[in-house]
């Protein structure tokens, strides 16, 4: 048996991301209004937005709210501005990505966000997917991880 990864995981027992109850995805378009993605972030209290293609609905990359409000602060782009401008963009080629599902282990989703496992360093959030990444089920960050380990019971 091995052992846990972290402090954080025998608190885990078993549970999965489907456990985190993650909200649905909210996706916006690339051509989108930076003001309009971000109305929509603090209208859902979302910290990260999936970018979505309009035609094919591809993932294509993501908004990082915190990120965009320091990028407006320091003038790299306005409100008036598309979010293509502003958007974190996935890299496609040559990358392994690591697939998180409903199913996936809470210790595999912490080693993601700590870099492990083909998360390629550290991450905010995982887009949590059906098994051959078709459709994007919803968005889990660390926060959400924190939170559950401060419900569950020692």
């Amino acid at each position: 048996m091995s052992q846990p990864t972290s402090a954080w995981a025998l608190k885990y027992r078993g549970a999965t991301v489907e456990d985190l109850d993650p909200p649905p995805a909210l996706s916006t378009k690339p051509t989108e209004l930076i003001a309009n993605a971000l109305m929509t972030s603090y209208e859902r209290e979302f910290t990260h937005l999936t970018v979505v293609s309009e035609d094919t609905r591809a993932l294509l990359g993501y908004l990082n709210i915190p990120r965009l409000r320091e990028m407006l602060r320091n003038g790299q782009v306005r409100e008036t501005d598309h979010v293509e401008k502003a958007m974190q963009k996935f890299q496609r080629s040559g990358r392994v990505y690591k697939v998180i599902t409903m199913d996936t282990p809470l210790e595999e989703l912490e080693t993601f966000f700590n870099g492990g496992v083909d998360g390629g360093g550290p991450q905010d959030f995982a887009v949590v997917t059906d098994e051959n990444r078709r459709f994007v089920l919803g968005v889990a960050t660390k926060g959400d991880l924190e939170e559950f380990v401060k419900r569950r019971p020692a």
